[in-house]
């Protein structure tokens, strides 16, 4: 068993946020009324893609539909949708929709994971949750020895990569740059890209247009052409 299998074993056995973990069990018992018909994953959720990815996409957590019922990152909701259209669109992802682990999608150059991996109560999980996770984090940026850029999605996403090159000892622009919506921060060999999230909440109120989501992808694409 390869490292990223070690990995994704000791994240679907978690059991460290019990707030989290009884949430997850109540939605995959309920079930929305659509998915009633189809067993759902309720565990927490491992990373997803290329072992040698040179882009890192970071979201805030599983969603209670999405991945908590699907059991694979962005796989099953609207953001999903929005996130494998544009991967697709750049060559990153042979298929433009995510529906479950068996449909044969696979990644190229990147590779998906989240602040938290259960899904939280109102999508908001809790700092000492997500400080709880930043363990599999650490975990993977040990793995993923390629990437060169790191796309955060949403401020939380934003802090949690924050946070985990603080800890790895990456050199880091002080003060902390805010926020903003396809913001580019230089590391030195790497970048860190800053994205809204593709949430309904974002992509339904207008605060996320279709063509905002295609620059930011149009950057990752021009960035992974340049260094190859």
């Amino acid at each position: 068993m390869d490292n990223f299998a070690l990995l994704e074993k000791k994240v679907i056995r978690c059991e460290r946020c019990p707030r989290l973990r009884r949430y997850c069990l109540e939605i995959a018992k309920k079930k929305k009324r659509e998915f009633q018909s189809e067993p759902y994953w309720g565990l927490p959720v491992p990373g997803f893609g290329d072992p040698t990815a040179r882009v890192w996409i970071l979201g805030l957590a599983p969603a209670a539909h999405g991945a908590n019922r699907t059991g694979r990152m962005f796989t099953g909701d609207s953001s999903g949708k929005w996130l494998y259209r544009a991967l697709h669109r750049i060559g990153a992802s042979n298929h433009d929709v995510s529906l479950g682990p068996s449909d044969g999608l696979s990644l190229k150059d990147v590779y998906i994971s989240s602040a938290a991996r259960c899904a939280p109560p109102d999508n908001k999980p809790l700092p000492v949750e997500i400080h709880r996770c930043s363990e599999y984090l650490d975990e993977e940026f040990s793995l993923l020895k390629n990437v060169r850029l790191f796309l955060a999605l949403g401020n939380i996403g934003y802090q949690a990569i924050w946070n985990l090159l603080d800890r790895q000892k990456v050199g880091l622009p002080r003060p902390r740059p805010k926020f903003q919506h396809n913001k580019l921060v230089p590391l030195g060999k790497q970048n860190l890209l800053l994205s809204y999230h593709p949430s309904r909440q974002n992509t339904q109120t207008g605060k996320l247009t279709g063509k905002m989501w295609d620059e930011v992808f149009d950057r990752i694409g021009e960035i992974l052409g340049n260094s190859d």
